[in-house]
């Protein structure tokens, strides 16, 4: 094709063709996008609600795409955004570019293997027998029904993918007919390859200018000696503020007594009776000594530990030497290859975890250590288990190494800035400050032909002791903040306790509500707080009060939306998920600063191994979370332009503690007051407003 019109005319045509108007912020992070493509420089932007900033980005992406022949990666944290792109933004934003790029543009959404029907599964009938003690005659009645019904949807899905299938079935019933990447036996081993669900979606993805993942993939793409997602060179990842949060989810690993059993059990006839018999036994000492086990962070192997642990590391390997590779000559079936891979992978992986925490604790510098081992406590069918889990302190050097190193990075959000600036976020990503390019440097839309250092490709190539460049940008917002939102931080209430919420708390949550009319978000800390505020609240006022857990939680937002009268009570997927514009949400209480709990394991060490290189553990942990969330409740509030209202903070911490204006700087400028009598007159004003 012919030299592609410069970026904002795309952006131009697509918003006329889209219905909508030009808005400043969306031009100014276009242009910055697309600047950071053409220098290969990394880009950090925040894009308030209501800024446009999917467009902002996928038009230079896709504009990049279509004129290198590369594919762009667009990654996101849930699959609420991932359907936002695929269903509906992409489709409508491909129509709008085929004229001025003279032809469509291309888009596919590449998902884990485990999202997908497995036809060697599911023909050859290597289905996992219900551990024992789980078994449940209902339970297995309703497996087996919903196992058919997959089984007949074979025959009519072209895609297998998990969320085309309506009605879903339960986790255990999708087991019984998918594989994960580990598990899966490879395109050269399984006769079913041509015809395989998954390998026809990613055959899919090698050809299309843009693909949209989530962030676990980008983790296991980053961690895979083999390629999983597509050759690219730019990388977009929307929700950027959960990045760290969901690579360390997919490198956490865990190991116990029951875990090993089942390990065991998969295994079946695979394994001479001795051999299974002395991996079981293994599982049962580690299961007793986690019993007596301290239920907290690990920085040494409690008493017998390191032999059990080592013990059972040997036992494993003797597994998996004795089962050996997944295909005996001999042996051709997929049935029992499908069922040797599965063993193997069970083996291998428990394996490697059990070496991993042993060698967690080879490093007694607190500033080298890499990993965090702790005891948790989880409840499965009404049983509390012990279970022993490991995780990354630090994710940063995984993606310097296997992320930044390798592609031009476009990280966006609404919420990045913390203490008002991107230095705390970009320090979790593997971004040092001494690489940040200050705002008064190269602007979007100079030249990347003047840089002295530009590739054949035109972009950028840093020397190789340089740091990794990048750069900040504050998109804005549509919102007229102080004209639209008071902060309210009653700094008369006492501050917040571990046990019951203040009675004073209670009656400024209940007189808030009053002069609201309902109308409320509430945000907790916990769930026993939403639910002990939800039950005092009914019991003082007619309003409808939902509480998180009465239904899921889609339903309790639709009903909320659609009653102004109503209040809605929950904890954190409310905090971050819930978009209700117009008068149904004019007030959002947050009950106090959500610091992270005192006994978490992993920030707790985080926040250690800070301090042990001369930080401010406190500030750089705990404050950081909490700032973001701060943030993330207070967005739930302004969704639209015309939307006016009140965040009303019950901690009266965040205006007499000295990391208070720390915290008030990653919030958006509300005009701010601590005078309750002027918040509930405003509330009323606004309450007296017809609607409908």
């Amino acid at each position: 094709m012919s030299s592609a019109p410069p970026v904002t005319a795309l952006l131009d045509a697509a918003v006329t063709a889209l219905g909508g108007s030009r808005r400043d912020g969306q031009v100014r992070m276009a242009s910055a996008v697309a600047h950071a493509i053409d220098t290969g420089e990394h880009l950090a932007v925040q894009a308030g609600t209501g800024t446009g900033k999917s467009l902002a980005y996928l038009v230079p992406a896709i504009r990049h795409a279509m004129e290198s022949g590369r594919t762009v990666v667009v990654s996101t944290a849930t699959i609420a955004l991932q359907r936002q792109l695929i269903e509906r933004d992409l489709p409508r934003l491909a129509g709008a570019l085929a004229g001025p790029m003279d032809r469509e543009p291309t888009f596919a959404i590449l998902k884990g293997r485990g999202n997908y029907l497995c036809l060697n599964k599911i023909h050859n009938g290597t289905a996992e027998e219900p551990a024992t003690e789980l078994f449940d005659a209902f339970e297995l009645s309703r497996t087996g029904r919903e196992v058919t019904r997959l089984r007949e949807w074979t025959s009519d899905t072209e895609t297998g993918d998990r969320d085309d299938l309506t009605p879903g079935v339960s986790d255990r019933s999708w087991r019984q007919v998918s594989v994960s990447a580990r598990e899966c036996l490879g395109a050269a081993n399984c006769s079913y390859s041509e015809d395989c669900f998954a390998e026809r979606s990613r055959r899919a993805a090698g050809k299309v200018d843009v693909v949209v993942t989530n962030h676990a993939m980008l983790a296991i793409d980053a961690m895979s000696p083999a390629n999983i997602l597509p050759e690219h060179d730019v990388v977009v990842i929307d929700e950027a503020h959960e990045l760290v949060d969901r690579i360390t989810s997919v490198s956490t690993e865990e190991i116990s007594g029951a875990g090993i059993t089942l390990v065991a059990r998969r295994c079946g006839k695979l394994l001479d009776e001795e051999i299974a018999d002395a991996l079981e036994g293994a599982g049962e000492q580690l299961g007793e000594l986690l019993a007596d086990a301290p239920v907290r962070e690990w920085t040494r192997l409690p008493g017998g530990m390191p032999e059990a642990l080592a013990s059972l590391r040997d036992r494993l390997w003797q597994a998996r030497s004795a089962i050996g590779p997944v295909r005996v000559p001999g042996m051709g079936s997929d049935d029992s290859s499908a069922a040797r891979s599965a063993a193997l992978t069970s083996l291998e992986d428990t394996h490697d975890t059990v070496v991993r925490i042993l060698t967690a604790f080879d490093i007694p510098d607190e500033t080298k250590k890499r990993d965090v081992v702790w005891l948790a406590q989880d409840r499965f069918a009404g049983e509390i288990r012990p279970v022993l889990r490991i995780a990354p302190l630090s994710v940063g050097g995984l993606l310097r190494a296997s992320l930044f190193a390798q592609s031009t990075v476009i990280l966006t959000s609404a919420t990045l800035t913390i203490g008002g600036n991107f230095d705390a976020l970009a320090a979790t990503w593997g971004l040092p400050a001494a690489g940040r390019r200050d705002t008064d440097g190269t602007e979007p839309g100079d030249d990347p032909g003047t840089n002295a250092n530009v590739t054949a490709t035109g972009r950028s190539a840093p020397a190789d002791d340089a740091p990794l460049r990048w750069s900040g940008l504050d998109a804005g917002s549509p919102f007229d903040y102080p004209r639209s939102a008071i902060l309210y931080v009653a700094r008369h209430l006492p501050r917040p306790g571990r046990d019951a919420i203040a009675s004073a708390t209670m009656d400024e949550l209940a007189g808030l509500i009053d002069a609201a009319g309902g109308r409320t978000l509430g945000l907790f800390s916990s769930m026993r707080a939403a639910k002990e505020a939800a039950e005092a609240i009914r019991e003082r006022s007619t309003r409808p009060v939902l509480c998180q857990g009465d239904d899921t939680t889609s339903t309790l937002v639709r009903r909320f939306a659609e009653d102004p009268d109503t209040c809605l009570f929950g904890t954190l997927s409310l905090w971050q998920g819930v978009d209700v514009p117009g008068p149904s949400c004019t007030l959002v209480v947050i009950d106090r600063i959500p610091f992270p709990r005192p006994d978490d394991p992993l920030l707790t060490a985080r926040q250690r191994a800070v301090e042990a290189r001369g930080g401010n553990g406190f500030l750089t942990v705990a404050a950081n979370h909490a700032a973001l969330l701060l943030a993330q409740g207070a967005g739930r509030l302004l969704r639209a332009t015309d939307d006016r209202g009140v965040v009303a903070v019950l901690d009266s911490r965040l205006a007499s503690a000295g990391y208070g204006g720390y915290l008030l700087a990653s919030l958006p400028p509300f005009w701010r007051t601590t005078d309750g009598d002027l918040v509930r007159s405003a509330l009323r004003r606004l309450a007296a407003i017809p609607y409908g």
